[in-house]
């Protein structure tokens, strides 16, 4: 069936951060009263990979030709964009479904390097230097940084940004950037940002990333507004024909003030980025097998499997390739909603894990293509194994008593099925959990002490799930309890996981390799009662939320695995998700149309910036 979910993007992932920021290239914090010299790049943990006078990024080939097309139906997403339709254009707010793809309208002040874990480098600003604190950071922006219309992008255009998104934009920034105290422009091409003392250790670099938007237009306009009149930018690419809901094409700027810089050469190189949308994963099948979308990468193990033997495969008009998929694969899984009060109960939670039999699903719906998630860190060397270590043991100890017992142990991990459907040992177990949390089955219904039957709901804007969920369901009434399954459009999809309005829900989120500020919305009780914010489950434990600022904040490599290590035994101790199932590289398909470097990046595919049209474009099918 689905091998997982198209990616909400970690926070800011994408645009240039995504990761914890150590102040330059230093390991030790910077000595007291000696200021950090200007760079032309951050990283953390180390040396920046790449000298000041680099040409272009590893992976990136600068002879590749300018020209053609790709059109392709979206894989991952971030703020308020909605993978199956559009209504404004407005992306960095929580109102309103944006298109997907179109922050690449808009340029920052860095941009990563997907060969590190968490470097940075300079697009709009061409050096930074921090005092000694690391509390004030002064970015040098280059001078011929332009908006779309040729007018200058100025440090008062950044200060403007950045204010203006931690007071308004969407949650996922602003949230981010709270212990930014200030930003303010001290010339026409210098920036100072002035950051908490408290301040997590990579949210300067994280405000690298962040969109830089235009104060003269958002001085004549509205930035909460939704609205259909695309923004003002200075990306790569400009808003280009769109059919609302349907397609939206982003064009080439030929006299992109940024063409040439390291950063960008080689980039950014197809004439038209086009995306479909598609509110049935068949139909968007269907509609590439048609050539009318030319990129595809397949989320559905059955469709891999058994659906591409159509002509233009059999004939090489169409190629499949599985490309290595070395980031961290997160967390993917039903999170289930613990401000309901019918599931506030870990007890209730695990129950529910145990009901569902990943085993038979993958022999049986995904042809054993996949592997069990069981942590938050999958596919990293963040993941928590075995005994904890004498390291994680010194950080969990003084939370004895505070957290289960299960946490100084090996951690959680979900059960492993007889394979048959319906394990009867995994259901007892089931059972007696549901007993303990106060539930008894009468009648064939289970009913808490004041005979309220268990209900419960899947909420999904779409029908892919439900060869996997239907199966889930029929174990599910077998422990007494009332399932549905509730599809619903689009932006009834969002607006109900932007209010919490869901008892379980489907998600995949990626992680940084190195994790960052950014992770602090999935967990932690900042983010449980905002609106918008990725922490669907609604955790709210303070032990969590010190751990997670460990991570955040720690001084070396070794100490941020150690405390992940530690977040992650706390985390799935919590039961807060029914873990699903992740796999370690990308599965695409096609239209023989385009050409790639040789290596792919390490921490990214790569395809919409680094691939190019081929000559074939002018004979096969494309996109209209």
């Amino acid at each position: 069936m689905t091998p997982h979910r198209p990616t909400r993007r970690v926070v800011l992932a994408g645009l240039a951060a995504a990761g914890a920021l150590r102040p330059f290239t230093t390991i030790a914090a910077p000595e007291a009263g000696v200021p950090v010299a200007a760079r032309h790049g951050m990283s953390i943990f180390g040396d920046l990979a790449l000298a000041p006078d680099f040409r272009h990024f590893a992976y990136a080939d600068p002879e590749a030709p300018k020209g053609g097309r790709i059109a392709l139906v979206p894989s991952s997403w971030a703020f308020n964009q909605n993978p199956d339709t559009f209504n404004t254009m407005n992306t960095l707010i929580l109102r309103g479904d944006a298109p997907v793809g179109l922050d690449i309208i808009f340029d920052s002040l860095m941009v990563r390097n997907f060969e590190e874990p968490d470097a940075v480098y300079g697009l709009v600003a061409r050096e930074v230097e921090a005092n000694a604190e690391g509390t004030i950071y002064r970015f040098d922006l280059r001078p011929e940084a332009r908006w779309h219309d040729g007018t200058p992008l100025t440090a008062e255009d950044v200060a403007f940004s950045f204010l203006l998104l931690k007071e308004k934009g969407h949650p996922s920034i602003s949230q981010s950037i709270l212990d930014m105290e200030d930003a303010t422009a001290i010339g026409p091409h210098e920036v100072e940002v002035r950051f908490k003392p408290t301040r997590s250790r990579d949210l300067p670099q994280l405000i690298t990333g962040l969109p830089i938007v235009s104060r003269r237009y958002y001085t004549d306009n509205d930035f909460e507004a939704t609205t259909m009149t695309p923004p003002l930018g200075s990306g790569p690419y400009r808003v280009g024909p769109f059919r609302a809901g349907r397609s939206v094409d982003y064009v080439r700027v030929p006299d992109y003030w940024a063409k040439d810089l390291p950063v960008n050469r080689g980039r950014y190189n197809f004439d038209v980025v086009r995306y479909e949308f598609y509110r049935d994963r068949d139909v968007a099948f269907e509609a590439f097998k048609a050539g009318q979308y030319t990129f595809r990468e397949e989320f559905t193990s059955r469709t891999w499997a058994t659906g591409y033997d159509f002509p233009a495969v059999l004939d090489g008009r169409v190629k499949r390739e599985t490309l290595p998929d070395e980031t961290p694969s997160g967390a993917q899984g039903w999170f289930i909603n613990t401000r309901r009060p019918h599931l506030a109960d870990p007890r209730v939670r695990e129950a529910l894990i145990c009901a569902f039999d990943f085993e038979w699903t993958n022999r049986t719906l995904f042809y054993g293509l996949y592997e069990r998630t069981s942590s938050y860190f999958e596919n990293s060397d963040l993941l928590a194994t075995g005994e904890p270590s004498p390291e994680e043991l010194a950080l969990l100890e003084p939370y004895r008593g505070r957290v289960p017992d299960e946490v100084f142990g090996p951690p959680f991990t979900p059960p492993v099925s007889d394979g048959s459907g319906r394990d009867r040992r995994l259901l007892r177990r089931a059972v007696d959990l549901l007993k303990e949390a106060g539930w008894e089955i009468e009648d064939r219904v289970l009913r808490n002490e004041r005979g309220e039957p268990f209900r419960i709901e899947f909420l999904d804007a779409s029908s892919t799930f439900q060869r996997v969920i239907q199966p889930y369901m029929r174990n599910l009434e077998m422990l007494g309890i009332a399932p549905s399954l509730r599809i619903v459009d689009a932006s009834q999809y969002q607006s109900r996981l932007n209010d919490y309005d869901f008892d379980l829900v489907s998600r995949r989120y990626s992680m940084s390799p190195t994790p960052g500020e950014g992770i602090k919305r999935f967990w932690t009780s900042s983010s449980a009662d905002t609106p918008g914010s990725p922490n669907l489950a609604g955790i709210a434990d303070p032990v969590i939320d010190e751990l997670t600022d460990r991570v955040v904040n720690a001084s070396s490599r070794e100490e941020q695995v150690t405390a992940a290590r530690a977040l992650d035994r706390v985390l799935r101790s919590g039961r807060y998700w029914i873990p699903q199932w992740h796999k370690r590289e990308h599965t695409i398909a096609y239209w023989d149309l385009f050409e790639r470097p040789a290596e792919k990046p390490r921490y990214t595919r790569g395809v919409i910036d680094l691939w190019w049209a081929s000559p074939a474009q002018n004979t096969t099918p494309q996109a209209q």
